[in-house]
């Protein structure tokens, strides 16, 4: 299929993944419209793509080359253990082919990769779509209303598109929430204890939650990033079934006082001292969510990223979703010969991946958060059996292989 214009609502990683597989494949015109003015790169949380992941999609173009990564080998299981020392117990290593990436630099990449014929368009906010016989209608904040072939909704988990592909589909709190920060990696030397291996991630374990804790490249150099799961405070005070965060510098009273506390409570003191070197402008509190869309496409609308998937971060493979999406679109497109089919094919490729993917994201945070084992008598054995019960029918977390897209069924 040749032609046609393509709205992407939402410039960050799915949007311009999308933006470039559309103008790869032949599209006439396609416009990026993205809400944000400021600086997309100057967000600064840690993400990892599995190298099985990252091969296929560098293979299919989607993750562009020379974009700045930290190689992973490995994933150590701890816990607090005062006859073990300050950094706790290792009761378990496992194999963690990954690649960590700063967000700022792989967006910076994707951005940079885009090409030259895509436009794209900042500050411009989208506040609603609509159906338009076979054309798609988005409304912009000024008034404005514009009209493409097709509209694809990468606008995150509080997609305006959603509205018109799956009205009835919202993200639904899992009753947890995730603290997250990072820090330039020469203050770990701040801490008075011996660094730990570059290529490790730590898992610190302890009951009702747990904490993910790696390195990742920076513009400036190594940092820290971690990812701490737990209960938020149970004041009654806090509002989090409707989608919501708390970005830096915007944490309420209670959740900043409730991160120290648990470190102190539950953490190894190394690794709550390594915790502790994050200042405040880099610490910020996401609620976790579920979302698997009922729907991924409507009419002349399609829904990629966290707008059709939000899974919880257990699973590691929130980008390479993303950018999965879009090399399915990218084939999806190639092989298809009509607006229908190329929608068609989309759905029946990514809906299915999207559920298994929320599915096994269930499991992990029930096993690593709302129902933890008894972590301290742990040995290796046990929690090899342990995960191979999370994992069930999935081969590793990261995500899954891609595969060719399958006809549409119903």
């Amino acid at each position: 299929m040749q032609g046609g214009t393509v709205a992407v609502i939402g410039g960050s990683i799915a949007g311009c993944a999308f933006a470039s597989a559309a103008a790869r494949a032949g599209a006439d015109e396609v416009v990026v419209l993205e809400r944000t003015r400021g600086r997309l790169a100057d967000r600064g949380l840690g993400l990892c793509i599995h190298d099985d992941r990252s091969a296929e999609l560098a293979a299919t173009g989607a993750l562009p080359p020379g974009i700045a990564a930290h190689r992973l080998t490995r994933r150590r299981w701890v816990v607090r253990d005062a006859a073990a020392g300050p950094a706790g117990r290792t009761f378990w290593e496992q194999p963690f082919p990954f690649h960590s990436y700063h967000w700022g630099l792989l967006w910076s990449g994707l951005r940079e990769a885009t090409p030259e014929s895509v436009v794209y368009r900042q500050g411009a906010a989208v506040t609603g779509v609509a159906a338009g016989g076979d054309r798609a209608r988005v409304r912009l904040g000024d008034g404005a209303v514009e009209e493409y072939d097709l509209a694809v909704g990468a606008d995150g988990y509080r997609s305006v598109v959603r509205e018109a592909v799956s009205r009835t589909s919202r993200p639904e709190y899992a009753g947890y929430v995730c603290w997250r920060g990072n820090f330039d990696a020469r203050r770990l030397a701040e801490t008075g204890e011996a660094d730990w291996p570059r290529d490790a991630v730590t898992t610190v374990c302890f009951e009702g939650g747990s904490c993910v804790v790696y390195r990742i490249p920076g513009p400036a150099g190594s940092r820290v990033n971690w990812v701490l799961y737990a209960m938020p405070p149970q004041s009654g005070r806090l509002r989090l079934d409707d989608p919501t965060s708390f970005p830096p510098g915007r944490l309420t009273a209670e959740l900043a006082a409730a991160l120290p506390e648990l470190l102190e409570r539950d953490f190894p003191p190394y690794w709550a001292r390594v915790i502790s070197l994050t200042d405040a402008e880099h610490t910020f509190v996401q609620p976790i969510y579920d979302l698997a869309s009922a729907h991924t496409t409507a009419g002349r609308f399609l829904l990629a990223g966290d707008a059709a998937v939000v899974a919880r971060p257990h699973t590691t493979s929130g980008a390479a979703k993303a950018l999965q999406d879009a090399s399915a679109f990218e084939t999806a497109w190639r092989r298809s010969g009509s607006w229908d089919e190329l929608l068609d094919a989309y759905r029946a490729a990514r809906g299915p991946a999207g559920r298994e993917l929320v599915a096994l994201a269930r499991r992990l945070g029930r096993a690593q958060v709302e129902r933890t084992p008894a972590w301290a008598v742990m040995d290796g054995r046990a929690a090899q059996a342990w995960w191979r019960d999370q994992l069930a029918d999935a081969a590793d977390i990261g995500g899954q292989a891609m595969t060719a897209p399958k006809p549409a069924v119903g």
